[in-house]
Parts: C-alpha cells; sequence; structure tokens
C-alpha cells in the first residue's frame, strides 16, 4: 500500500496544470489516493483508518473525515488540526534512484548452468534466438515483465528466457490519420496516459471520445501496480493463447482493432478478431504492435457527416474498481442516422462484443449486429435483439453463471440502447432514473455526443466516516487512544514475521504432498522423473517418525490428528508427506508433480455431505460440558403460536481465513536432541507439546517461540500446530535447520475455514410478530478430524439466543466428513447463529407481511427473560444495554428518517433498490487462566512476557498501557513516561509455560490483568523502599528508585497466573449496526452505502484498538455474508486457490459512510477494569448487510411483479449466504429487461 500511494503522490507532482497545494500537503487528490489503494487487500484493517492515512496527504481533504487519530483531539480548532497533521515533504525530488538499478542495459545476457535470460535489442536478433531455440528444443517462455505468471503459474521451469524490453520498436507509440498503433510491449498504465491525452487537433472529436473510453475501461484492468509492469501486447496474447478474460480484447474489437504479427521472417497484419480466432500462437509467432484505427478507416461505406457515433464500454466485476476479473464484460460501437421525417433513428452500422462470459475469448455478436444494421431504433426492435442476445451468444443451461451472464448481457444492451430509443423519439429519459452508469443520462451535451468521459464517472469511495468515543480515563494510560505498538515498524515493512528471520546455514525447505482423493489407499509415492533434481533431498513420511515418537500432528482436548496419513488418505488436503529439498521453489515444484498411487479397492465410499454423514452414523461426539441447554416447553409454546413456519431450511457455506501471512515454520535442531521451533501460531502450548510428543523426546527439549502473527483468525490455532510439527520431524530427522511457507493455492486447500452448515427449523409465533417457540435441526460438516469443531453447537446456541424466542429446543449433529477438517474462524459457531436468528426473524416478517424491523424489537430480550437465556452470565440489569443502544441508534443513524427515504428512493428508481436494516448482536465471551511476566531491568525499562500472541489485534498495545497504569500506581516522579520504557516480548514456551491459545476475543484482557497482577506484586516489593527513601530524600524519581532496588536485592521480576473466579468466567457484550445498500437491477451490484455501529466495549481499555477492531470484524464479515465465495468440487478441492477467484472485500466494497460509536457503559465489577471484548462481536453485525439487501431485492420482486402477467411472486425467498451479484441478480429477476421491454410495449 506504501508504494502505491508513493507512486500516486509522485504522478500527482508531475502534474502542472494543478495549483500548488497548501504547505504540508501534496497536488494529489483524495478520489486518488483512495482509487491508489484499491487494489491493495488488507481486509483485517475494515480499510476506513488506511484510507483516512493516505488522505492526509490530499490537499481537498475533510478534516474531520479523517476520524480518530493520534494527531489531535476532540474539540480542537482546525488550525490546530493542520499543524499536528505529519506535513508531507516535498523535497523527496532530491532523493536520487540508485543509477546502477535504473540503468537499463538493452543487450542484457545472465546464464546460469541451466537457464539463460536474454534481452534482444532488435527483431532480427529476435528472430534468431526464436529460430534457434525452435531447432533445439529448448524450453522458452517470450515476456515483457512476465506478469501473467501471477494468473498462470510456472509449473515447470524453462530453459531460457527472452525479454521484449530491449527491442525499442515494441515500446513506441505512434499515431496518424489512419489511427494509434501501439507497441506490444508498452505497459497498460502508458498506453492509458497516451490515449486521454489526444486532442481533437490530432482527430476527429469523435474519436477523441472513444479513446478516452477505451483507456477509462483500462483503468479498470489489474490494479495500479500490475497496470504499470503488464504490457498490452502481452494481454492479448493470454487471451489468444490460454483463453484469459481479457477487458482489453473486448474494449479493442468493438473498435476494429488489428494485430501486427512476425512469425519467424513473416509479418502479416491481422484483425484483432482473426488473431483472437486463430490456433493459439506458436513461440516463433511474436505480436508486434496493436493498431486503434480512426473513425474514417472503420465508418460505413454509407455513411454520411450527419451521422453520430456512440461507443460505451461495460464491465460487471465483483469490485468496481477492478482488481478482479469479470463476469462478463461488453463494449458497443454504433453509427445511427437521424431521419428528419419521422424523428426515428436508424443504425447504419454496429460491433457488439462480449468476452469473459466462458467463451475461449472474447466474439461478437454478429446475429445481432446484422439484425439490428438498417432498423429504425424502437422498444420492439430492442426487444427483439435482446432475446435474440441471450438466445444465441450466450446459450442458457445448468450452469448459474452462464444463465447469469446472459443477463448481464440483455442489461448491457439495454443500458446503451434505450437511452437512444428516448433520445431520439424526443421523449424524457425519466424511466431510466436511478442508473448512472450509462453515457446518457449525466449531462445533455454528453447525451448527445458522448464526446466527454466524466472524472466523476467513478465517485470518491469513502464519502465520511465518524467515529464517537466515550472512554474514561480513570486509569491513565488505560483508556487512551495511543498508537498501536509496532505500527511504524509494520508500516515501513521492518517487523520481523517467520519468513524474514534470515535462514540459518545449510537451511532446507519443505512442501506438502497432499492427497488429491477423499478417501483412498495410498500405495507409493514417486518422484516426476524430470524432477529428480540434485537439489531435491528428502520425502519426509509417517515412516520417519523416531522411535519412541507418535503419528501426532495437532492435538486439542476433544482429540489428536496425525502428522501424516499412514496408509490411508480421508479427505483431499491429508498430509502425505513432505518434500524437502534446497530451495522453496524446487520443493513446491516437487511436491506439485509427485505422483501418488492411488487404491480404492474395498474402501467405503467417501462421506461428502452431512446428509450422507446422517445415513452413515457419521458423527463427533459432543462432550457433556459443552452441550448447550434448551429452553421452555417447545410443545407449549408451539400451541400457543397463532402462526407456524414448519421444515423451513437454510444453508450455510464456508469462508476462508485470508491471513497475508500463510502458515510458515523454522524449525532449528540444536544440541542434545533439542530443537526450537519459530512458528506463526495461534497456540505454542499445544504446539510445543505435540512437537514433542511426535518426536518422542522430553517437552524439555522443545522450545517454541512466536514473535508476532502476520493474521490468524482461528486459523493458526489448531492448523498451525501440524505445520510447525512437520518442520519440526523435518528437521530433527535430517540434522538440519528446515523451514516452510506454504503458497496461498495449498494453503487454501488444506485451511478447511469456517464450519458450513444445514439448518431445518420449525417456528411458532404471534400476530404481531412475538415468536414463541423456535425448534431447529442443525448439520455441522466438521470435516475428518475433530479440530475444535464440537465447541459449535455451544456456540451457534449462544449466539441464536440474542433473541426471546419462547421457548427453544435444538438437535445440533457434528458431521464427520470426508472432507478437510474445519477449524475455528472469528466467531466459530456464533456468525451462523446470529444469521439463522435473523433468517428466522425475516420469515416471520415476510410470511406476516409486516415490518421486520417490529418484529426484532418486539423479540428483543427484557432483563428478565435474558435470565432464562443466559442462566450464568446475564449480569446486573443495569449491565443490559443493548435497549438503550437499539433506541441511541435509531436516532444517531436517523434510521426512522433514512427509512422512509429508502421508500420514496425505491418509488421513484427503476433500475436501482434500496434496502435497510437494524440488527443486533448479544455475544457471550469467556475467560481463561492466563500467564503474565514482568522484570523490571536496571536502567527502569521493563519486559514484559505474556501468553497471548500479538496477531495485529493490538493485544501488545494494551499490555503495554495495563503496565504503565499498574507499575504508575507505585507514584515516582517520572511513572508518567513509563509507557515509552516498557517492551513486550515474543511469546516462548520455555520462558513462559501454560501459555494456552489466542483466540475467543478475550486475550488482550486476560493478558493486561496478568500484567497487572504481576505488576501489583512488584509494586508491593518496591513500597517499603521507595517509602524509606522518600522519608530520607523527599521526591525520588523512577529510575532512582529501580537502582537502589537493584543494589538492595530487590526482586525486581514478577510472574502470575490469572485464574478468573465463579464470577467472573462470562460475560455478555452489546451492539446494533444500521447497515443501507442500492442494488443494481441490471447486474446485481450491490453497493455498500452506509453502515452505523454503536458497541459497548465497557470501558475500553484503548478506545482507537478497538475501534479498528469493530471496523475490522465487521468488513470480514461483510465479505462472509456478500463476497466472500469459498466453493469446492465434489470431492472437497478448493475451487478458489488465490486472489483471482477468492475475493476479500477491497477498499471499494466497503460502506461509503462508515460510522462506529463506542459506548462506554460504565463499571462493571467482574471485568478487567470493566473493559469488554471487542474481536468478534462485531464481525455478527455484519449480517445487517445482508438484510439490507433481501430488502432491496424485495423491493425489486415487487416491481418486478408489477410488468409481468403472473398472480404472484414469490414474496418469501431465501437469500443465499454469500449474497454475491449473480446471487442477487437472480432474486431480482434475470428476465428484467425482457419483462420490462415486454411491459413497454404492452403500454405503447
Amino acid at each position: 500500500m506504501c508504494v502505491s500511494l508513493f507512486e500516486t503522490l509522485i504522478n500527482a507532482e508531475k502534474k502542472t496544470n494543478r495549483q500548488e497545494p497548501p504547505s504540508g500537503f501534496s497536488k494529489v487528490t483524495v478520489s486518488e489516493v483512495e482509487k491508489a489503494i484499491a487494489g491493495n487487500l488488507c481486509r483485517c484493517t475494515g480499510y476506513r483508518p488506511i484510507a483516512a492515512a493516505c488522505k492526509s496527504f490530499a490537499a481537498d481533504v475533510d478534516m474531520e473525515d479523517l476520524g480518530l487519530n493520534s494527531f489531535w483531539r476532540k474539540g480542537e480548532s482546525k488550525d490546530v488540526k493542520l499543524s499536528r497533521l505529519p506535513r508531507y515533504d516535498h523535497h523527496h525530488k532530491s532523493i536520487k534512484f540508485p543509477m546502477f538499478l535504473k540503468e537499463i542495459k538493452n543487450d542484457l545476457f545472465i546464464a546460469s548452468e541451466k537457464h539463460s535470460w536474454h534481452r534482444p535489442t532488435s527483431l532480427k536478433e529476435l528472430q534468431s534466438l526464436l529460430e534457434l531455440n525452435r531447432a533445439n528444443g529448448t524450453r522458452v517462455k517470450v515476456v515483457v515483465n512476465n506478469t501473467g505468471m501471477g494468473y498462470y503459474k510456472d509449473k515447470e521451469g524453462y530453459d531460457k528466457y527472452i525479454d521484449l524490453n530491449g527491442i525499442s520498436e515494441l515500446s513506441k507509440i505512434k499515431k496518424d490519420q489512419s489511427g494509434i498503433e501501439i507497441g506490444a510491449a508498452v505497459t497498460i498504465s502508458k498506453a492509458i496516459e497516451v490515449l486521454k491525452q489526444q486532442n481533437k487537433s490530432d482527430f476527429n472529436s469523435d474519436f477523441v471520445m472513444i479513446l478516452e473510453k477505451i483507456a477509462e475501461h483500462m483503468n479498470k484492468v489489474a490494479s495500479g501496480f500490475i497496470r504499470n509492469t503488464a504490457s498490452v501486447g502481452g494481454n492479448l496474447v493470454m487471451a489468444q493463447k490460454s483463453k484469459f478474460p481479457s477487458d482489453i480484447a473486448t474494449i479493442l474489437l468493438a473498435v476494429d482493432s488489428m494485430v501486427h504479427i512476425m512469425t519467424g521472417s513473416k509479418f502479416e497484419w491481422l484483425s484483432l478478431e482473426e488473431f483472437l480466432e486463430r490456433p493459439p500462437l506458436r513461440l516463433e509467432s511474436v505480436v508486434l504492435s496493436i493498431k486503434i484505427p480512426s473513425l474514417e478507416a472503420i465508418r460505413s461505406t454509407s455513411s454520411e457527416q450527419r451521422n453520430r457515433f456512440y461507443f460505451e464500454t461495460y464491465r460487471a466485476s465483483p469490485r468496481p474498481l477492478g482488481n478482479a476479473l469479470s463476469y462478463l464484460n461488453a463494449a458497443f460501437f454504433v453509427e445511427m442516422s437521424p431521419s428528419e421525417d419521422t424523428g426515428v433513428s436508424m443504425i447504419e452500422s454496429c460491433r457488439l462484443s462480449f468476452g469473459a462470459y466462458g467463451n475461449k475469448h472474447a466474439i461478437r455478436a454478429k446475429n445481432v449486429e446484422e439484425f439490428l444494421t438498417g432498423k429504425m431504433l424502437s422498444v420492439r426492435i430492442l426487444y427483439e435483439a435482446v432475446n435474440l442476445l441471450t438466445a444465441t451468444i450466450i446459450p442458457k443451461n445448468e450452469n448459474s453463471n452462464t444463465a447469469y451472464c446472459s443477463s448481464l448481457a440483455a442489461g448491457f444492451v439495454f443500458q446503451f440502447f434505450n437511452p437512444l430509443i428516448e433520445i431520439f423519439a424526443g421523449a424524457t429519459n425519466s424511466y431510466l432514473n436511478g442508473y448512472c452508469n450509462s453515457p446518457f443520462v449525466n449531462d445533455i451535451k454528453f447525451i448527445e455526443n458522448q464526446k466527454q468521459v466524466h472524472d466523476d464517472k467513478i465517485p470518491t469511495l469513502l464519502s465520511s466516516g465518524k467515529q464517537v468515543l466515550e472512554a474514561g480515563n480513570e486509569y491513565h494510560p488505560i483508556g487512551e487512544p495511543i498508537i498501536k505498538s509496532g505500527a511504524a515498524l509494520q508500516a515501513s515493512g521492518e517487523a520481523v514475521y517467520v519468513d524474514d528471520i534470515p535462514s540459518p546455514p545449510n537451511c532446507l525447505h519443505g512442501a506438502y504432498i497432499y492427497s488429491s482423493k477423499p478417501l483412498a489407499r495410498v500405495r507409493s509415492i514417486k518422484l516426476s522423473p524430470e524432477l529428480q533434481l540434485d537439489g531435491v533431498i528428502e520425502i519426509i513420511s509417517s515412516k520417519d517418525i523416531p522411535s519412541g515418537g507418535e503419528n501426532i500432528g495437532a492435538k486439542t482436548i476433544f482429540g489428536t490428528e496425525p502428522i501424516f496419513a499412514e496408509e490411508i488418505a480421508r479427505c483431499v488436503g491429508d498430509r502425505l508427506a513432505v518434500v524437502v529439498a534446497e530451495s522453496q521453489k524446487l520443493a513446491d515444484m516437487v511436491a506439485n508433480s509427485t505422483i501418488v498411487d492411488y487404491d480404492i479397492e474395498n474402501l467405503e465410499p467417501p462421506i461428502l455431505s452431512v446428509e450422507d454423514a446422517v445415513k452413515r452414523s457419521s458423527f463427533f461426539e459432543v462432550p457433556p460440558f459443552l452441550h448447550p441447554k434448551h429452553v421452555g416447553d417447545i410443545s407449549k409454546g408451539m400451541a400457543e403460536a397463532d402462526h407456524k413456519i414448519l421444515k423451513a431450511e437454510l444453508q450455510l457455506g464456508s469462508q476462508y481465513y485470508f491471513y497475508m501471512e500463510t502458515q510458515t515454520a523454522l524449525a532449528v535442531p540444536d544440541e542434545d536432541n533439542c530443537i526450537t521451533v519459530y512458528s506463526s501460531n495461534q497456540f505454542p502450548e499445544f504446539t510445543h507439546s505435540t512437537i514433542a510428543s511426535c518426536l518422542g523426546i522430553p517437552e524439555n527439549n522443545v522450545r517454541v517461540i512466536t514473535r508476532r502473527v502476520g493474521g490468524g483468525f482461528g486459523g493458526k490455532t489448531i492448523k498451525a500446530i501440524s505445520f510447525a510439527t512437520s518442520c519440526a520431524l523435518a528437521a530433527h530427522k535430517l540434522c538440519r535447520p528446515v523451514r516452510m511457507y506454504l503458497n496461498r493455492k495449498t494453503d487454501m486447500i488444506m485451511a478447511g475455514g469456517r464450519h458450513p452448515m444445514k439448518i431445518t427449523y420449525n417456528v411458532g409465533f404471534k400476530n404481531d410478530g412475538k415468536i414463541t417457540a423456535l425448534e431447529l435441526d442443525i448439520l455441522v460438516d466438521a470435516g475428518i478430524y475433530v479440530d475444535i469443531s464440537v465447541a459449535l453447537p455451544h456456540n451457534i446456541v449462544t449466539a441464536l439466543k440474542k433473541y426471546d424466542w419462547g421457548a427453544l429446543s435444538f438437535d445440533i449433529k457434528v458431521c464427520r466428513t470426508n472432507l478437510p477438517s474445519r477449524s475455528a474462524m472469528r466467531g466459530p459457531g456464533e456468525l451462523q447463529g446470529s444469521f439463522i436468528a435473523e433468517a428466522v426473524i425475516e420469515n416471520v416478517a415476510a410470511t406476516l407481511s409486516i415490518d421486520v424491523d417490529s418484529v426484532r424489537s418486539i423479540n428483543l430480550h427484557t432483563h428478565k427473560s435474558l435470565q432464562s437465556f443466559y442462566d450464568h452470565c446475564y449480569g446486573e440489569p443495569f449491565e443490559y444495554t443493548l435497549p438503550s443502544i437499539w433506541s441511541k441508534l435509531a436516532v444517531s443513524a436517523n434510521y426512522e428518517q433514512r427509512t422512509e427515504m429508502v421508500k420514496e428512493f425505491n418509488r421513484n428508481s427503476i433500475w436501482r433498490k434500496r434496502g435497510i436494516s437494524r440488527v443486533p448482536v448479544v455475544y457471550q465471551l469467556t475467560l481463561r487462566s492466563t500467564p503474565g511476566k514482568v522484570s523490571i531491568l536496571s536502567d527502569g525499562s521493563v519486559v514484559v512476557e505474556v501468553g497471548g500472541i500479538e496477531l495485529g489485534q493490538g493485544l501488545w498495545t494494551k499490555v503495554k498501557q495495563m503496565a504503565a497504569f499498574a507499575l504508575g500506581t507505585i507514584q515516582c516522579d517520572g511513572t508518567g513516561s513509563l509507557l515509552e520504557k516498557i517492551r513486550v516480548v515474543q511469546a516462548d514456551t520455555v520462558s513462559l509455560i501454560q501459555g494456552g491459545y489466542t483466540a475467543g476475543s478475550t486475550t488482550s484482557e486476560l493478558c493486561c490483568e496478568a500484567v497487572r497482577l504481576s505488576c501489583d506484586i512488584l509494586v508491593e516489593r518496591l513500597k517499603p523502599l521507595k517509602k524509606k527513601l522518600h522519608e530520607k530524600m523527599g521526591s525520588i524519581k523512577w529510575k532512582e528508585l529501580i537502582l537502589q532496588a537493584y543494589m538492595q536485592s530487590v526482586n525486581l521480576s514478577a510472574s502470575s497466573f490469572y485464574v478468573p473466579n465463579n464470577n467472573s468466567t462470562m460475560y455478555l457484550n452489546y451492539g446494533a449496526a444500521v447497515s443501507e445498500v442500492e442494488i443494481d437491477l441490471l447486474t446485481g451490484e450491490t453497493r455498500f452505502l452506509q453502515t452505523d455501529i454503536i458497541y459497548d466495549c465497557g470501558q475500553s481499555l484503548n478506545p482507537a484498538v478497538d475501534l479498528g477492531q469493530i471496523e475490522g470484524g465487521f468488513v470480514q464479515g461483510l465479505g462472509f455474508f456478500m463476497l466472500e465465495e469459498y466453493e469446492t468440487d465434489r470431492n472437497g478441492l478448493s475451487l478458489a486457490d488465490g486472489t483471482w477467484n477468492y475475493k476479500i472485500p477491497t477498499i471499494d466494497t466497503i460502506p461509503q459512510e462508515f460510522n462506529v460509536q463506542i459506548l462506554n457503559s460504565g463499571h462493571h465489577q467482574h471485568r478487567v477494569l470493566s473493559s469488554k471484548a471487542s474481536g468478534e462481536p462485531p464481525l455478527l453485525l455484519a449480517v445487517s448487510v445482508h438484510c439490507a439487501t433481501r430488502a432491496a431485492i424485495k423491493e425489486a420482486r415487487k416491481q418486478l411483479l408489477s410488468w409481468s402477467d403472473l398472480d404472484e411472486l414469490d414474496s418469501i425467498f431465501q437469500l443465499c449466504v454469500p449474497a454475491t451479484m449473480p446471487v442477487v441478480k437472480e432474486l431480482s429477476g434475470l428476465d428484467i429487461v425482457e419483462r420490462y421491454l415486454k411491459w413497454k410495449m404492452g403500454r405503447v
């Protein structure tokens, strides 16, 4: 992100047409910096604070929009805020880039024993190289900057690489009256820059408009740092050879572009259409340039000067600003002649191109073009064209995405042609209102000639955000929003994670060989013959477990799992062995190509669904202490109901962790049969004991160290144990250091992720929506190993209980299937339970045809009902803050007023609909025993050790504040600056035992309490000395006190083990959110307009950290409910294997207005300094976005019904999770365009 921002700042400085900014600011605009980081991923932050930091450089920034930060305090004047904001340094221009790095050597040749890199400087030299390689049969790859490797991974190495950057002809852009010719090696960014710079003196104004629109569309391809290196020619070659779903191919196809190709000594020009339809290019063929012809070259033979040209491009993508492949892209070029007699316009010629929907390349809809050519444009003609398009270009079949893309194609054609009908008929376009992506609706001049490309076509992403804190200062510096510990190190890239640790001498690298079958006998594992290389050291399997060791890869209190399959692989992704090689790249390559011989003879079929598990009674047993309790009499509750919904079903899928740092470990053997393992791990304690058990050595021979983790979300609690143990086993066997770092694809296959579920329920309710009974049957897919899955029933039910159901009964089965084992993921069970509760509420409201918010409100708990559902942790009446939060949120979010505004919007808008929803959260949190250790060194600096791991959640920050507060109670001079003297160090299982795990949201407060107890011990030890020195010297400074303590042999290291008592083991936390969304009925895109949250943090230990947790948790939940598809094939193999096909939220897919209020709910006697957790509960509030989307779809379905002849359109529908664009579009009407046009024809 820093590089993306820096590039944008530098480019802004080069713009001479902008005014000089105020001192301390850059020329960059707010919109530019937001777009600059749109391709960067950092879901756990929620993006808002990153956006605010980037916007602080912009001269046009609204200071209030920067929100909570560490630079100023609430109420300070704008001038004071400006003075405190870090200043942008314009003098960076004097910093010179090292010339030896900047120098380009055109005739570069690099060779090793097996591989070579060539950079020819002429086409003749390139021809010679290609001919020589064809004759030798060497494996060659021709590249410009090789960015295509990000999509098409090199599964094997090449003998030779040929870099085209040295050939100057391929990097030139030429222009004349015939058009613009772009060299194949020209980067996409450079092409965009040149296309935008063309002016009317060079070309016809219509052609300039076309070039600008091509550039605008190209700006949505990939992300900025990819566009800066990826070439236009390389993009087209991937589309031609590898069926890459290229946007650039589609938009250039619509304007009849040409491609210049060299094959051997032969040069030829082809139309782009011919180029795409040819067989895949062979090695000897190289694209030299691409030409966009001028209008004169593509104008139809019968054209007249008064004819108008219309051009527009379209794309439907999971992310508005690109960095995501399109579901469908399109470009339309039309020449029209207005008729003075009839006032109707005739289509002289048209080119309609579509791409990215599954065909082998972008194509033209020629039958539709032929149908439209020569026709007078009308509603009926458009209706017939749409039907022809959907029937022939994209055939409908059982593939839902194909049907979706067919609907998109219809929507794009409608969006392009329908305004033209209105314009040339002299009518208004009022019934198109609500759809602003049309080229005709912003400006009447634009309607007439489409010569402008508006800068505001993509508006500023984040319109505003407000943070309100009610933090106390009773325990200073507790409660202060101090900067997160290590923030500067992380932002500068200096923070050391496991993979940043330099490799020790003789270090080896490992990669997993995993099963590709869900249930099979493994007969043998062999290396591919071509990969039996010198650098491959060993294949480590269960046979290499030392005598006395166990085949154990992970353990919990619920059970164990093997480190490797011994004879039978029991799921896809089951660990079979580890390949150990001299490099990570070689280890990965060998592991990918290993030949595994499977046998399924005499094995039962695998269990691949929860239904199969039920049939075969394949379940994990839930321990009695985790059995959730039923509430009330279900029969009585059902009998009291006025209405019942029976056998309603819900399905919930999985979610991948998508931590930035995948599973990683480094194992280093030591003397005397000892071993040290550096692991990215949330559970070092169990990792420690598992390694000892596997290696058959005492636990005092093992040491596990975890400094920090690059994202965990539960995925590094149990899953990381087997990873670290695999590393340790390999290192132990080979007596050499071994490190492993999972590539993203392997991590996604083996991770398991969130638990999928199937839910069936019966619910009884009164006429007013008050629910009297809820009965559920839930099947949880746990996968093959137990992990923590048996805790899911308890977690599901605690979240379900957030409403007063009257009576609650359930039967929850934890199913054992032959699928990758699921593990804890942020809010495990609670997230699903909360969604189930909201789905039931929504269904009840829909059945009664009453407002869903009233149903929610009437079913909120009273304190009395809360006692029935949460019998051990309901707290005092004043602690039940949900009713007041519910009311406060209605006021602060203007809920009633906005609800009416949404209704008004929906009445007036045809192609966009809005929805708004308010939801509560009640979250049960559990505390556990945790150690802490505090040591004061002779100079007065302090070292703190805790069992909790810094995952990015700010644990170290809160611990430092607690240590400063607790040690400050000694009341010496200088204790006010104690915070700067405190360092929290890495977790070390030998130095601090019984560290437990970092999960469940409460680890930060637990560690704080353990540290407070340790500090209290030290303060008690220091008090007598302090009193004595005070009597002797008067005031005494902290540093002098500690020096005297050392001299008098006072023990200045103290450990504690915090064990919560019965009154403080569990508590409830509360919050609520209002979210408003807008759906696009032509594409299914959902825009998240605004979210308002009020969350009870008790008395926050650090409101800045808690704010980050609230925003980040909400955005991760938004990903689960709306964006992230973690799909697998029938056998459980993940179909998503990286960023290309797994889409987490980005800055352009978060709420445009994101307001958060942290409530200070006063003193809580049994909490750690009255604080409450913030890590997981806000995640559950993201269901508000899903519910708001459902409300918008409901409005769309009502409108659809008004256009059709159908008597009834089911008002009760199920909105899947995630509610992706295809899901929303299908529920809103895949045939909405056809229905609208048919309805329109009926009105004429």
